[in-house]
């Protein structure tokens, strides 16, 4: 009868503890979803706040980054640069055709591009070299019909400027070149629409 009774409180203690590991992660995961915009002059401001605390300064500047500029391939092998854009807003994404979030939230992409092409530059910079080469990456945009500029990273330099090292990333730059938003992971449309209302 004891031993019955032991493997009966085990059960219970088992079932509390997935139960709260279940509502802690819960609780946790809110906090961070990859469909959050991590805006960056908020961030910057943050940074600004906490020096000037320290150095006893009572006025937080808000501080705005220059996006850092990176030459990536079109289509055709042209060259281009980042800096090429500046002038109207950007949406700068980096995806792999390999990458399951990055083909859940193309559609979206790729809809806002035929809406506001005109209005905004999208630039779909994908990562290739490693698992993707330049056939699988055009293949797969060819296969979608997907009509938004694509540019290759095969020199990496566009990852290594941005410390790419999830996909999909996305910042939303404004027309002047500076960096307002990013996201890591797949975002949802009304995400995507959230970044660019901040740089119309």
């Amino acid at each position: 009868m004891s031993k019955k009774k032991n493997v009966i409180i085990l059960v219970l203690v088992f079932v509390l503890l997935i139960g709260g590991a279940s509502v802690l992660y819960t609780q946790l995961g809110k906090n961070d979803t990859p469909d959050r915009l991590l805006i960056q002059g908020d961030q910057n401001k943050k940074d600004n706040e906490s020096q000037n605390e320290s150095s006893g300064a009572d006025d937080a500047e808000q501080q705005l980054t220059q996006a850092p500029d990176f030459a990536v391939y079109d289509s055709s092998g042209s060259k281009v640069n980042l800096s090429d854009y500046i002038g109207k807003p950007i949406v700068l994404n980096f995806w792999a055709s390999w990458c399951g979030p990055c083909q859940s939230e193309m559609p979206d992409f790729h809809e806002k591009y035929l809406e506001l092409g005109d209005e905004i530059h999208f630039l779909m910079v994908n990562m290739t070299g490693g698992r993707e080469t330049l056939s699988s990456a055009k293949a797969f945009i060819s296969e979608k019909g997907y009509t938004f500029p694509v540019f290759y990273d095969t020199d990496s330099d566009a990852a290594m400027t941005y410390s790419v090292y999830s996909l999909p990333t996305t910042y939303f730059i404004d027309a002047e070149g500076y960096l307002i938003a990013q996201a890591t992971g797949a975002i949802s449309a009304d995400t995507l629409q959230r970044g660019i209302d901040m740089i119309k």
